[in-house]
This record gives C-alpha cells, structure tokens and sequence, in this order.
C-alpha cells in the first residue's frame, strides 16, 4: 500500500512557475513508477508526465513539452511537477499517482494522491 499527499499548488500568473511535491508513505517507493495527471472542470483526467522508478525514463504529453519536468528523489519518497511557463489552460487539479510499470493512461496506476489545485490567471 502506498499513500501519497500532493503539495505546492496555487494560484499563479500566466508565464510562472509552480512547482509541486508528491510525498509517499512505505518502504517500497522506490519500486514504483510515478506520474502526474490533471482533471480540468467538466473534462477527464488526462496524462501529464511519469517517471520510472529509478528515475531513468521520462515521458510527457505533448501539452507540457518543454515547459514541465518531473523528478524524483527516492530518498525522501518524493516526487516533483516542476511547472514553468504555465499557461491558463494548465488551469486544473492535479493528482500523482504510483504504479508498478511507468504507464501514460489512467488505469495504469494503482494508488493516487488527493489532488492539489493550481490555477493560472491570463
């Protein structure tokens, strides 16, 4: 069982930077893959980033390119969104989540962290 607590976001202008923090509970943290996802009021929730759990591999929605970047640092069980150039429609919660296989779809993660809002204002 892993839990995970988001932390970092808020309120933010268009072209700033937040960046966000995913803390996890037990001992296996460093076994497990890690990604970000957003949900947007009304819309589903979509795929941001994911790292392998060595932090080896990366990948990312097209949307973020170049603008996010995730890490990791198993040491202290935490995982980071580091969001630059943020835009309005970046506008949405969001969750990290931890699975066995880096994956980029919903169903492939099996434990997920509440959510953190961030807004961007134009």
């Amino acid at each position: 069982q892993v839990q995970l607590v988001e932390s970092g976001g808020g309120l933010v202008q268009a072209g700033g930077s937040l960046r966000l923090s995913c803390a996890a509970s037990g001992r296996t943290f460093s076994t497990y893959a890690m990604g970000w996802f957003r949900q947007a009021p009304g819309k589903e929730r979509e795929f941001v980033l994911a790292i392998s759990w060595s932090g080896g591999r990366t990948d990312y929605a097209d949307s973020v390119k170049g603008r996010f970047t995730i890490s990791r640092d198993n040491a202290k069980n935490t995982v980071y969104l580091q969001m630059n150039s943020l835009k309005p429609e970046d506008t949405a919660v969001y969750y990290c989540a931890a699975g066995r296989y880096m994956r980029t779809y919903y169903s492939g993660f099996d434990y997920w962290g509440q959510g953190t809002q961030v807004t961007v204002s134009s």
